[in-house]
């Protein structure tokens, strides 16, 4: 019985744990990406993103006060929440919900989660993170993954698909900024509530943008509510809390490289769910990224 408890503490507050919330978290975020592009064919691109953000204020708003926490940001922190909530939130999520309009779902996961060379680059000079040569393979190892499974290279790619992955790469490089800044000077609040008014904040710019789509609501139905749900639910709150408790217990270069799940599962999802198709390259991508992560996760 002892045995159990010691093994439960040595866990808690451990790198392990760290790596065990970062592989929660990827596997979330992949999976939004697939229900997101089913979403955009029942609600405009800002309309959708808004919804499940709204929602998922909501509810961490709720689940904060169930657990008691102060839901009202101590001095000092309203100018890096304001921060966090734009570079983690609302660029991110104003960026990629146009650029899928414009991508198939696997082109733009795999492009927005390049965030790990970016992560990297910020933190060797903000937090002093020198990347370890394995370290460096293993993003390399990702990120040749991560080409392979996608075809922007094309002569057939147009000027949408080129604007699309410029939206996904600067999504991307915003968030591995916020990564670092996060790891960094971590927000001086409770963890939910912490959540709760970045996604309020973050909310803010989609939903403005929302306001010139006319989307209609009663075409929704019971499938897409409910990927409306897990969205609000998974992604967009309990996931933000692995997040930012992995980011504590692992280094923000290590964090970011684990999350190269995201586009393997991002893939699959879209491939077995919306059928995008899943060729010898796409495969062989998904190996090469799965490695990197493996290496990455390595000391």
């Amino acid at each position: 019985m002892s045995t159990s408890v010691d093994g439960r503490r040595g866990f808690l507050g451990s790198r392990a744990e760290g790596i065990a919330l970062l592989v929660f978290t990827g596997c979330s975020w992949g999976l939004t990406w697939p229900q997101s592009k089913f979403l955009l064919s029942l609600l405009p691109p800002f309309t959708m993103r808004a919804t499940c953000g709204v929602a998922g204020c909501a509810l961490a708003f709720a689940l904060a006060a169930l657990r008691r926490e102060s839901l009202v940001p101590p001095r000092g922190q309203w100018g890096r929440l304001l921060v966090f909530s734009m570079l983690n939130y609302g660029l991110f999520i104003l960026l990629t919900a146009k650029a899928l309009a414009w991508l198939s779902a696997s082109q733009a996961v795999v492009l927005t989660y390049t965030l790990p060379i970016w992560a990297s680059v910020f933190a060797w000079p903000m937090l002093g993170e020198r990347p370890t040569p394995l370290r460096v393979f293993a993003i390399v190892l990702g990120l040749t993954g991560v080409t392979l499974l996608v075809n922007l290279g094309s002569p057939s790619a147009g000027p949408h698909e080129l604007a699309g992955a410029a939206l996904c790469l600067a999504a991307a490089m915003l968030f591995g900024l916020g990564t670092v800044i996060a790891k960094r000077k971590p927000l001086a609040m409770p963890p939910i509530t912490a959540v709760a008014w970045q996604a309020l904040f973050g909310s803010m710019p989609v939903t403005l943008a929302a306001l010139t789509e006319t989307p209609d609501f009663a075409g929704m139905t019971p499938l897409g509510w409910s990927a409306v749900a897990y969205i609000a639910i998974l992604p967009m709150t309990i996931a933000y809390l692995t997040w930012f408790r992995a980011l504590r217990l692992v280094a923000a270069s290590t964090a970011a490289t684990t999350v190269l799940l995201s586009p393997m599962i991002g893939v699959a999802g879209s491939a077995l769910l919306l059928g995008e198709t899943l060729g010898p390259r796409q495969v062989l991508g998904l190996v090469l990224t799965l490695t990197g992560v493996a290496l990455a996760t390595r000391r």
